[in-house]
């Protein structure tokens, strides 16, 4: 019998942990069983790690070549936990002590926010006037490869870490766009990118105020506060959450919470997560006057969580396209040999139930994106369908 090399026990313990989390081990503690899982359930389990054992001894004993099994375990702990969901990650060693590492601020970037999808980076959105703005990328795009390494076979955690670096260095990634075939080149020069001001318009002889945050932070939002304050309880909100980004989902909840004063905002639950219910606070309530919501496919986390509130609760119209579906909460999982896991363990839900991860806000208006329209001839003359449907709902809503 072939001996069980290290990788191969390491493999073995790092399946196990992977799913007995999964199967929620110590669940209700006593009430389907010592583990509080179903007996089916662990002998499944078992059967799985007998199959996923076995295939690696084959590799290991019938390969064409000697594998290298670190690589091979490696490769399989990874598609493990990325088949989960996107921001579950399996981290070696190697990456996770320099995940630890790292500086806890100041790193330069891109001013791009980054995701996985479909096993690749994705490009969520693009802050104004940043490196990735200036190279014309946009929502959509695919992160093929950074320096050379395919983001398929990375981690998320590592992929932001690896766009991260000092001001002025630079970094080359393969762009995939929706509208071309072939891969291109495209060579960022990392930045210190500020975030967007808060754009602010008066519409319709200043009876439909427009606020457009662009990020979704503590400050900025209190910067919203004051300028719904500011224009009186009478005045429309128009609120463009487009490309909309923050990684505080209470900010999306607080900015819900200005246009809703009683109701369920959201709940926070997952498997072993103790359940978390969101509560509008009437002491934060700050308008009953209509207000409608722009989002399209760069709106992400908390502003998904305060469109869908707005939404559900039937506070006003959402418009715009799907929103890209971000909304959950990432334990990190240290084990024995350096490694680590940061596994997914709770997700936020609309007051509807539905998870913002896997279902993301569909708008009860739908207007696509210009770029997606097929007749240029129909695009307003302005260019900005979204916008033009949001005025036109709020023009025909008394004050």
């Amino acid at each position: 019998m072939v001996c069980v090399s290290r990788f191969f026990q390491r493999f073995v313990f790092v399946l196990s942990v992977a799913i007995f989390v999964a199967l929620g081990l110590g669940f209700a503690l006593g009430e389907f069983g010592w583990f509080g899982v179903h007996a089916d359930d662990q002998d499944a389990a078992y059967r799985q790690m007998r199959v996923y054992a076995e295939v690696l001894q084959k590799i290991q004993n019938d390969y064409v070549t000697d594998p290298n099994i670190n690589d091979v375990t490696t490769g399989a702990l990874h598609g493990l936990l990325e088949s989960l969901d996107a921001d579950s990650s399996y981290l070696t060693p190697a990456e996770y002590k320099i995940y630890k590492d790292r500086p806890s601020g100041g790193n330069a970037q891109e001013g791009m926010t980054i995701s996985k999808r479909f096993g690749y980076a994705t490009v969520v959105n693009v802050e104004p006037n940043s490196p990735a703005e200036q190279s014309h990328l946009t929502d959509g795009d695919v992160i093929e490869s950074i320096g050379g390494k395919s983001t398929h076979d990375l981690s998320l955690a590592v992929i932001r870490m690896m766009l991260e670096g000092k001001p002025g260095t630079t970094v080359d990634v393969m762009v995939i766009r929706p509208s071309k075939p072939d891969p291109e080149k495209v060579t960022l020069t990392r930045t210190i990118v500020p975030a967007p001001s808060l754009n602010q318009q008066d519409y319709e002889n200043s009876t439909i105020l427009y606020l457009k945050p662009g990020v979704l932070t503590a400050a900025r939002v209190d910067d919203i506060a004051a300028k719904i304050k500011a224009a009186g309880k009478g005045r429309k909100i128009l609120l463009d959450l487009r490309d909309c980004t923050g990684d505080d989902p209470q900010q999306g909840l607080r900015l819900a919470n200005f246009f809703i004063k009683q109701g369920t905002l959201a709940t926070l639950q997952g498997q072993q997560f103790p359940q978390q219910t969101f509560t509008a606070d009437p002491a934060r309530f700050l308008t009953d006057a209509p207000v409608a919501v722009i989002v399209n496919r760069g709106t992400y986390g908390g502003a998904e969580l305060a469109a869908a509130a707005v939404e559900d609760l039937k506070r006003g119209d959402v418009v715009g396209e799907r929103t890209f579906g971000e909304g959950s909460v990432q334990k990190t999982i240290d084990l024995p040999d350096g490694a680590a896991l940061m596994l997914t363990v709770a997700k936020y839900e609309s007051p509807d139930g539905k998870k913002i991860q896997d279902e993301a806000v569909v708008p009860n208006v739908a207007v696509s994106s210009p770029q997606d329209d097929e007749d240029e001839e129909a695009v307003p003359a302005n260019g900005d369908e979204m916008l033009n449907k949001a005025l036109d709902l709020l023009k025909a809503k008394g004050a």
